[in-house]
């Protein structure tokens, strides 16, 4: 069994289901509000877990009720959040989430303990080694992010990085991610910041390369939502790109889906499977998720 450390956010989310979004000032009603859990990094931590990963979470949660309710919920999930930090006189994260009934949703996020993640808490949590893959995502800002990269290159451990959201992230904590997992508007956004040549209008399906070339990663996988993932590794002059589909569903809810795509990715990588396996699993758990309402809807 492979052993995962996630460092990311912990949210409560708070989801309204309508028949379509409200645009600039207006106001529409819809059934709700469903509360669960959220938050990318104890999502990915849950899917990790969920795919036989030993999952470790590093986090900031505030010392309140929905604090409380998101770690119980974690660990029954299978995530070891002994080094989860509490913090007093902080709101825990939160999450509104609009959906609507074709399954998509509208999200915005308020960052409450998260904010307060920092490269000790890092430190501390990779400090007793034992670990096979480090997985980190860009919710709890730039800073946790870059002290992960810093320490899993400096104990030889493998780097999975979601810069989500896109937060100006430097180029060499980009270039440590094997992989780099991005969506098609992260993919964007990374290399609209990094070219200021960029104004490309191709297919999601083709950022793939100029991302990898642009960045120098060793690997970089673009997920797709239902069409699955492009995945590119190997050195530039000799990238090797392939095309992952994803089984075909009816979907209910796509909260949390890129989340539990990156939570398997890194559980099946920490398990010894090659990239082109690890992704094509995680694209098939990731279609599973999104058969069932919430972020964890699938945990059952």
């Amino acid at each position: 069994m492979g052993v995962v450390l996630v460092v990311g956010g912990v949210n409560q989310d708070v989801t309204v289901r309508v028949d379509r979004r409200p645009t600039g000032g207006e106001t529409t009603v819809g059934e709700g509000p469903v509360v669960g859990g959220g938050g990318k990094g104890a999502n990915q931590a849950a899917a990790a877990a969920y795919a036989g990963a030993a999952v470790r979470l590093c986090a900031v949660v505030g010392d309140d009720a929905a604090g409380q309710e998101q770690l119980g919920s974690l660990e029954a999930a299978g995530v070891d959040v002994s080094g989860v930090r509490r913090a007093a006189d902080v709101a825990t994260g939160a999450a509104l989430i609009v959906l609507t009934p074709d399954g998509e949703n509208s999200i915005a996020v308020g960052a409450g303990a998260n904010a307060l993640l920092g490269a000790d808490d890092v430190e501390r949590a990779l400090a007793g080694g034992d670990v096979d893959v480090v997985l980190a995502q860009t919710e709890p800002g730039t800073a946790p992010v870059v002290a992960a990269a810093r320490e899993a290159a400096a104990r030889g451990v493998r780097l999975v990085l979601n810069p989500a959201p896109v937060e100006g992230l430097d180029l060499d904590t980009l270039r440590a991610a094997d992989p780099l997992v991005v969506n098609e508007h992260e993919a964007v956004d990374l290399l609209r910041e990094h070219d200021g040549t960029f104004a490309s209008h191709a297919p999601a399906a083709d950022l793939a390369r100029p991302l990898a070339d642009l960045l120098d990663c060793p690997s970089v996988v673009v997920s797709l939502g239902a069409e699955g993932a492009v995945v590119v590794s190997g050195a530039v002059g000799s990238r090797r790109e392939l095309r992952v589909s994803s089984p075909r569903v009816q979907a209910v809810d796509t909260t949390g889906a890129g989340d539990v795509l990156v939570g398997t990715l890194a559980a099946r990588l920490a398990d010894g499977a090659d990239l082109t396996t690890a992704v094509s699993e995680a694209c098939a758990a990731a279609a599973e998720a999104v058969t069932s309402a919430g972020a964890r809807g699938y945990l059952g």
